[in-house]
Parts: C-alpha cells; structure tokens; sequence
C-alpha cells in the first residue's frame, strides 16, 4: 500500500481576521496525495492555488483545518520545524528558478545539501548526479547569468531533487519559458516522476499542462470543484 504524502481535511486561510476587510481565500479543500503521484492542481489567477500552494509547502499555516506531511502534522510544528521540512521533505521549482546569482550551477544545486549537513564529498557526488540526470552536466560551472532560462530551470529542478524530497511542489515551471523550452522541462518532470518515482504536484493556470499528469485537481474561488484521472503521459 502506498504511503499518503500529502493530507487535508477541510483546510480554511483567511487574512485579516476580525477586520472588517477580512478576507476568506481557502473555504475547507480536503486533499490527499499518494506517493508516487504527478498531480496538477490548475485554476484561473485569483482561484486560491497560489494560497493553497504555499500551505502545501510549509511556507504558510492554514487557518483552520489539519494538514499532514508524512504523517507529520504541519500545525503543531514551530518555525525551525518548519525550515527544516522545507529543507528535507520538499523540493520546490519556481517560475522565476530562484538561483543564486553569481554562484555557479554546482554550488546553486549544493545549498540544500549544505543546510542539511551533507558532507562535501557527499554532496558534490549527488550534484554531479543530478546535473546529469537533467542534463546540465556540461554547464556545471556556469553561473545563472550564462545560462539560457530553460537551463537555470534545470539548475533549479536539480537543486530541488538535492535531498532526495518526499515531494517536488512546481509553482508555474514553464510560465517564463518559450513553448519549445516549456515543453523540455516538462518532459524532465515525466522521466523524474517515471524514472526516480518523484511524488510531484504541479501548480498551474494551464488545462494543457494539468491534462499530461496522472490527476488534475480544479480549485475555483478558494473550492476544489474537480478532482478527475486524467490519460498518462504514455498514453499521449
């Protein structure tokens, strides 16, 4: 039986409580994610996936509500905690890569490792690894400002694969890319998820995008309003 990831029950954010601007965004999302799942959850620019994204990831406490990260119940956790899941659980890709500028591609996909407490011969061994995996081998010792955008979002799946996460949370990867490059990095997504069993969840506005993943959650004004399989990618 595989091991539930992710799992929400009746999550509830709202800002500016007791206010009078006060502002509900999430209204009770119950979710569960297994490992080993690509899942996407799409929705329109103000839907709430961003919201649920960051509670997703530890980056923000729901309000109300229980969310369970391997078991572990995010709410009763302090900041430490917190940093340290981050750190060790889950991997995250922005649209923006998010690398270190000035530093090259090694030492960018080294960091995680270094705040974990990985020895150096350690963690120059993973990052080789990684880098070939995603095909940036060859560029290893460029910084981010020699690299194309397509490259520096390898860099940075590379970087968000450096602890061996339970779980690679995707905010927009491809939205500052070209079709053709989006359509690389996509494919990285599909040989991770195949090849290393990588538990992803891809945040997204694109129906085209969700529609390549093994499940597509639809989030529309803070409510999930579907949750559906969709075709694997072998099958397009």
């Amino acid at each position: 039986m595989r091991k539930t990831v992710i799992s929400m029950k009746d999550i509830i954010k709202k800002y500016y409580i007791g206010k009078p601007n006060e502002l509900q965004i999430l209204h009770g999302i119950s979710l569960d994610i297994q490992e080993g799942e690509f899942v996407s959850i799409v929705g329109q620019s103000g839907s709430g996936k961003s919201t649920l994204m960051n509670i997703i990831g530890a980056l923000d406490r729901p309000t109300d509500g229980s969310y369970f990260l391997n078991g572990a119940d995010i709410s009763t956790l302090d900041d430490a905690e917190l940093s340290r899941i981050r750190n060790k659980e889950i991997g995250f890709v922005f649209q923006t890569f998010n690398l270190i500028p000035r530093t090259n591609a090694i030492k960018n996909v080294e960091m995680p490792m270094m705040y974990a407490g990985i020895p150096k011969k350690q963690r120059l061994e993973r990052t080789m690894e990684l880098l070939e995996i995603v095909g940036m081998s060859e560029r290893a010792n460029h910084q981010p400002n020699e690299l194309s955008g397509g490259q520096k979002q390898r860099v940075a799946i590379a970087r968000a694969m450096a602890n061996k996460p339970s779980l690679l949370l995707a905010d927009e990867p491809t939205g500052a890319l070209d079709s053709k490059t989006g359509r690389m990095i996509m494919d990285l997504f599909h040989k991770l998820h195949q090849e290393e069993h990588t538990t992803i969840v891809l945040i997204t506005h694109s129906q085209e995008l969700a529609q390549e993943t093994q499940r597509m959650i639809t989030i529309s004004d803070g409510s999930i309003i579907a949750d559906t399989g969709v075709k694997s990618h072998a099958d397009s």
